[in-house]
Parts: C-alpha cells; structure tokens; sequence
C-alpha cells in the first residue's frame, strides 16, 4: 500500500474515516449515483468541517499536535454528549 493510502487510512491522521467508508460504501452499492448518497456526503462534510475547527482552535492556542489523536477524539465527542455532524 503506498505510504500516502496508509496515512489516510490511519485513523490517529484522519478524523473523518468512517464516514469517508460509508460515502465511498454507499456509491458503490447505489451503482454511483450521488444524489442517493448526498446524506453520506454532507455527513462528511460535516465532519470535516467540526475537526478542521478544532485544528485550527488547538493551533491558536498553541497545542500540539494541532489534530487529536483517536483517543482525543474520542474523549473531545463524549464530552460532547453527541455527534456534532
């Protein structure tokens, strides 16, 4: 696997991983027709959006790394109480 697809597919680098699955899922069984998928788009989208947020607000303050790792992730939605996306 080149080194680029194992960095996307690490869920530590990237956020959006499960929902990147699904959309990429969905097209597939839908014989790719986006508009039966636009749920699963928007769904990343979303996604992308809420992680690239808090990059950006880790980055203003100063923490390092800018993106959570998993666990961070993981604690960060709990506290949360539900998926903001």
């Amino acid at each position: 696997m080149p080194m680029v697809t194992r960095r996307l597919r690490d869920p530590d680098v990237n956020p959006c991983l499960s929902e990147s699955d699904a959309s990429t899922r969905c097209m597939a069984e839908n014989n790719y027709d986006k508009e039966s998928c636009s749920s699963h788009f928007l769904k990343y989208k979303n996604c992308r959006k809420f992680w690239n947020s808090v990059m950006i607000q880790r980055r203003q303050n100063g923490v390092k790394p800018p993106m959570p790792t998993a666990a961070e992730r993981d604690e960060i939605l709990e506290a949360l109480g539900k998926m903001p996306y």
